[in-house]
């Protein structure tokens, strides 16, 4: 009997790896810095969570309905989202808020471009940046560990990024309010509800990194990048790029969210050259901006600038000749 050879289109390596698979490992990495919210911020936190998630699933669900495509809510890849948008978030953000922005980072930024894979911004980064446009005095209520975020008058506090912002040469002493090193790596301090434990965002990094999820070029070299900033800023101050490195949603960022698929580049060069101007960029707004924070919006604008970096550093298939070349011959 004759052999068939059958044609298909690429791509032909087979891999065991699917979206569900991927987008599971992310959950499980997620988990540790879920339970040291819920214990830092109670179970509002809890709530919130579920809220986003929960809104960004119905989301998907209808809008591919609307859309006639699909279902694909069992990649779970909208859960992700929602629980990366939860904890860019204030513990006390009403709920209504999380919605808005839940729907927002699904329909708007994701499903409108053709659904997973195919946006070119991170939705949950895109709906945190909306909502602090939006809803500014909502989003700047940081609360400190061990507070009751269900009371309508609960004390606010400022973050150590804010704190920081006092001490732009690294004097550290002319800071007020700052948390030891301790406490920033482990949590205890005000910020948004996911971003705050650092030793739980390492851990969920260090996950993906052994499971081959993630590649280490990204978020060392985005790490890497804003470390050399601060400790020429900083003037060789040690502590001061300590406190840059653990605070904020530097760790959340460049374990979790500029190493999404979609929105980086796919080669190693690319890669370095994201997580540098991630890096930089985060460098620039922290040391230099109004704001004391610059995680989110680097990584936007380098999810814009990823086509561009792509077209400069994608090798060139062999055999392949030059226009130039091509052109003189002509």
């Amino acid at each position: 009997m004759a052999k068939r050879l059958t044609v298909s289109a690429s791509p032909h390596v087979r891999s065991k790896e699917t979206a569900t698979g991927i987008m599971l490992d992310v959950i499980i990495a997620l988990l540790p810095a879920l339970v040291m919210s819920v214990v830092y911020f109670g179970l509002r936190a809890l709530v919130l969570t579920m809220t986003c998630v929960v809104t960004s699933v119905a989301a998907e669900f209808l809008s591919r309905k609307a859309m006639k495509r699909s279902n694909t809510i069992g990649d779970l890849s909208a859960v992700v989202t929602g629980i990366i948008l939860a904890f860019n978030l204030p513990a006390t953000l009403p709920l209504w808020m999380a919605v808005i922005g839940s729907i927002f980072a699904i329909v708007v930024v994701k499903q409108m471009f053709g659904g997973i894979g195919q946006n070119f911004v991170n939705p949950a980064m895109t709906a945190r940046i909306v909502l602090m446009v939006s809803f500014p005095t909502a989003m700047a209520q940081w609360v400190a560990p061990f507070t009751d975020t269900w009371a309508a008058d609960a004390v606010t506090t400022a973050t150590p990024m804010a704190s920081l912002a006092a001490v732009r040469g690294g004097d550290l002493a002319m800071a007020t309010g700052l948390p030891s090193l301790a406490d920033m790596f482990l949590g205890n301090h005000g910020g948004s509800m996911g971003e705050v434990c650092s030793v739980a965002l390492i851990c969920g990094g260090v996950y993906l990194l052994l499971r081959r999820v993630i590649s280490p070029i990204i978020p060392f070299t985005f790490i890497g990048t804003v470390a050399v900033f601060m400790l020429l800023a900083g003037k060789g101050n040690l502590e001061f790029v300590a406190y840059e490195l653990l605070g904020g949603g530097l760790m959340l960022g460049a374990f979790f969210m500029a190493t999404d698929y979609s929105t980086s580049p796919l080669n190693k060069k690319g890669k370095l050259i994201f997580g540098i101007g991630c890096g930089l960029i985060t460098s620039v707004i922290r040391i230099f901006g109004s704001l004391p924070e610059g995680v989110s919006f680097s990584i936007i604008l380098m999810n814009i600038l990823v086509p561009h970096i792509e077209n400069m550093t994608t090798p060139k298939p062999f055999g392949t000749v030059k226009e130039k070349k091509e052109e003189a011959k002509a």
